[in-house]
């Protein structure tokens, strides 16, 4: 089997709305409700608001960067770009984290979904099976990967509609805001890290810009329809999930919407068991969505020589880095061996949050060291929409670090530690070869073409 490591561009708007969309979806269907038990709905709420705002500032400021650095690194890409190699390290560290640790939550909510079909399949084995039948589909082509993303997507979305259209006429005020917010202003603050849950990997969209063929045209509309339909769904589906009962039965379980849905419609109801079927759709279109997503930054990163260079190979039929979905769908598993679903998310969540922060101090130091770069889009109210992000993403990491020390601390220790091994082999001296994108002397006629 001979490789290469050149990817095919085929992806188009359409494609990149749909892993835009797909990259977060699940986000809404399991995993946010646990933010109830330390907030409560209304604090889960305006958590919620705020890092609304934040993601809205930071893929308007995000969307700059993708259209001027079209690269599969993505935010290591930036970084790298702005900062140089000890930059792209840290962006590099902190994306393969949030990637690499929420499939493995998603996969275990995926076999949550299936128990609750059927208690024959077990939570953790029907989670391995998934990374198996996913890697595959993933290894057979860009192309292919993405029609099979767009069809579960848009199944995704209309079934959040449907959830909507069935528990909306039974919302009540008293159910939602009953006991509130228990803990005060100090439990939105903890809720953070629930409310970015519904909006995480959206960012990931920029690690297939090398297979976009025209993507400083084609990436501001996937970002922007993909964020405007995911504000959406989000505060719908949270707003109706927690007015049609009392909303702290709801704050432990995996599965909240089905749950809602029994509320309204009976537990043995046909519908009900019907919801709880296509409801994989939305848990799948992530799965699926994010698994390309951390591929791409394994293979960007082993080009870039930060990992063993075999994880950039090229599968030579299908055009895939077979090596990077391999190696990701094995840390999966074993995350899943080992972890729970909560750790798991709040580690994602560290690593969104650092990769954010870098991003938008990436913007700001290139829009100062490389002024006649070429910038397709150039984020809107500048410097104004960045700082926001940059601020909001820095408040966001604050609260998740003294709520969850911990995880933090282990975070940060492992960062430092791969940092000073990568340092002492003294691989920052050493310049990348072949890869003009990363050049900070590039010009925009390279970065255009």
């Amino acid at each position: 089997m001979q490789s290469n490591t050149t990817l095919k561009k085929v992806l188009k708007p359409i494609h990149l709305w749909a892993l835009a969309v797909g990259l977060v979806i699940s986000g809404e269907y399991f995993g946010w409700n646990l933010g109830w038990g330390g907030s409560g709905t209304i604090g889960l709420l305006i958590a919620t608001l705020v890092v609304t705002v934040l993601y809205i500032t930071f893929i308007f400021s995000f969307t700059e960067l993708t259209t001027a650095i079209p690269h599969a690194g993505g935010p290591f890409a930036y970084s790298y770009r702005a900062m140089g190699p000890v930059g792209g390290f840290i962006a590099g560290y902190a994306t393969l984290i949030e990637f690499l640790f929420a499939p493995p939550a998603i996969a275990v909510a995926l076999g949550s979904y299936m128990h609750f079909l059927n208690p024959f399949f077990d939570v953790k084995y029907t989670a391995y099976v998934c990374y198996l039948v996913f890697t595959v589909i993933n290894l057979l082509g860009i192309k292919e990967s993405a029609i099979f993303n767009l069809l579960v997507t848009i199944l995704a979305v209309a079934e959040l509609c449907v959830f909507m259209g069935i528990t909306a006429p039974h919302f009540k005020w008293g159910n939602f805001a009953q006991n509130a917010m228990p803990k005060g202003i100090g439990g939105i603050f903890s809720a953070l890290p629930y409310a970015v849950w519904l909006y995480l990997g959206i960012e990931g969209v920029a690690m297939v810009a090398e297979e976009v063929r025209n993507p400083q045209r084609d990436f501001k509309k996937g970002y922007i329809y993909g964020i405007a339909t995911l504000v959406l769904l989000a505060i719908g589906v949270m707003l109706c999930t927690g007015g049609v009962t009392n909303w702290q039965t709801l704050s432990t379980t995996n599965n909240p919407l089905p749950d809602a849905i029994s509320v309204v419609l009976g537990g043995q109801n046909n519908l009900t068991r019907f919801f709880a079927g296509i409801g994989l759709f939305g848990l799948i279109a992530s799965f699926h969505s994010i698994i390309i997503g951390y591929s791409r930054q394994i293979f960007a990163l082993s080009r870039s020589n930060y990992l063993p260079l075999f994880l950039s190979s090229v599968n030579r039929r299908f055009k895939t880095p077979h090596w990077a979905l391999i190696a990701g769908a094995v840390v999966g598993i074993i995350a899943i061996y080992t972890g729970t679903t909560d750790a798991i998310i709040i580690l994602s969540v560290i690593g969104a949050l650092v990769m954010y922060i870098i991003s938008m101090v990436s913007l700001f130091i290139l829009r100062k060291k490389e002024s006649g770069l070429l910038r397709p889009f150039k984020v809107p109210l500048y410097p104004l929409f960045p700082a926001i992000a940059l601020v909001l993403s820095t408040i966001s990491l604050s609260a998740i670090a003294w709520y969850n020390a911990t995880l933090t601390a282990w975070f940060f220790i492992v960062l430092l530690f791969l940092l000073a091994i990568y340092i002492a082999l003294n691989k920052h001296k050493q310049p990348l070869q072949g890869d003009a994108l990363l050049n900070s002397h590039a010009s925009s006629q390279i970065v255009q073409s």
